[in-house]
């Protein structure tokens, strides 16, 4: 019988913690291009910034501009979505982030380097029960049509999902487009129900709006072969949200726990992770050689939005997330329903926002009266979203209207 080395490492909360706020540059902003390079200075910030999180949750596009807008050296929406669009980028038009399906099957920013690991990746995790009704689902070889179907038709064009879906059903038969999936009051073809599949293994990603209508093409992406995709993300997610556990992982990705067991346990005996004891959780991980935690706790305030990376990924939840906040801010155990205000690197109440043209009304409700000096940090971390939102904010906490932010 072997006997497992016992972790001679121990890392508490704070130093976790205010370890994951430095790697997400949320202690200090990501660094733009070299000066060798300084025809696009923010295009390589968004880039390290996004990577850093390891993809920014872009459900809601905006959310996901304040994010990593948040992250970089005077980043603003533009440079997001110039990097992902390639708008003013240069002659060369290249871009840097792509918007595709990301972990948990919901839409992501991720970097373009980075698309063949992620999508080598999450094409390997496993899939869960399937929640469709027996008549709606499909068999491995229509999904496997569906999804040839999809990366053929999208080849070197831009196309809407209604353009889309004549285009696979043409491909692959009137199946395909039988409407059996519900959705918003409305009944979906049937091979809607891999769309993000697509997206997971190369085959699809999204293109420009065309007015209000989301549209997709084919980024033309070879993914890496699973078992190399899988250890590099596990060693890139301790990197980021280390210590972790298996079900730490398991979570963030929506993946089988036992599943992400087996993930950490060839990392392990590889030598590429290895054993920490950590805060409430016990037996943790980080990356081999990787165990190095700065002293002085997490100092600030920051404002995270809808769906920030570091809130949905980091764990213990109730250390992020402590006492009250853990009701007010958590949703039920569901991370990301509200945006956050962070002090000292816990979670101490949420913020929202409504805008009207340029005018940006932000309300914060801290859970506990704020200092002084922490509400001339707040209104400091204001001026910075109104910047990145290209708006001019006014702050109001509780019920006292604090003043105009430019």
């Amino acid at each position: 019988m072997t006997t497992r080395a016992r972790a001679t490492v121990t890392v508490s909360w704070p130093e976790a913690n205010t370890r994951r706020l430095a790697r997400q540059h949320l202690t200090a902003p990501a660094p733009s291009a070299p000066a060798s390079a300084p025809s696009a200075p923010a295009s390589a910030s968004t880039a390290e910034a996004v990577g850093a999180m390891l993809g920014a949750h872009a459900q809601v596009l905006s959310a996901a501009e304040l994010s990593v807008g948040l992250r970089g050296d005077g980043l603003t929406r533009t440079d997001v979505r110039a990097a992902l669009w390639a708008e003013g980028t240069g002659e060369s038009g290249r871009t840097t982030l792509v918007k595709t399906f990301g972990p948990r099957g919901t839409v992501h920013l991720l970097p373009v380097a980075d698309l063949p690991l992620w999508t080598g990746a999450l094409s390997a995790v496993p899939t869960g029960p399937n929640l469709f009704s027996k008549d709606a689902r499909m068999t491995p070889d229509q999904v496997e049509a569906v999804v040839t179907a999809v990366g053929d038709a999208l080849q070197g064009v831009e196309l809407t999902v209604d353009e889309l879906s004549d285009e696979v059903v043409a491909r692959t038969g009137p199946w395909a487009g039988d409407p059996v999936m519900p959705a918003f009051q409305t009944m979906w073809p049937r091979w809607r129900q891999v769309l993000h599949l697509a997206g997971h293994r190369g085959a699809l990603a999204y293109a420009p709006n065309r007015g209000r209508k989301a549209t997709y093409t084919n980024p033309g992406c070879t993914p890496m072969p699973g078992p190399a995709a899988l250890a590099a993300l596990v060693e890139r997610y301790l990197y980021a949200y280390g210590p972790a556990t298996p079900a730490h992982f398991a979570r963030w990705l929506a993946a089988p726990k036992r599943w992400a067991a087996e993930q950490f346990a060839a990392s392990a005996a590889s030598g590429a992770i290895e054993e920490v004891e950590f805060a409430d959780e016990g037996s943790a991980w980080v990356v081999a050689g990787d165990t190095d935690f700065p002293n002085e706790p997490a100092r600030g305030v920051r404002l995270l939005p809808y769906f920030d990376a570091f809130t949905i990924a980091s764990h213990p939840r109730g250390r992020l997330f402590p006492g009250t906040a853990y009701e007010r801010a958590l949703g039920g155990g569901q991370a990301g329903n509200y945006p956050v205000l962070l002090v000292d690197g816990t979670v101490a109440g949420v913020w929202h926002q409504r805008r009207s043209g340029r005018r940006i009304a932000v309300t914060v409700e801290p859970l506990k009266p704020l200092t002084a000096p922490r509400l001339r940090d707040l209104e400091e971390q204001v001026e910075r979203v109104a910047a990145i939102m290209e708006g001019t904010a006014e702050l109001t906490v509780g019920t006292v209207t604090v003043g105009p932010h430019a």
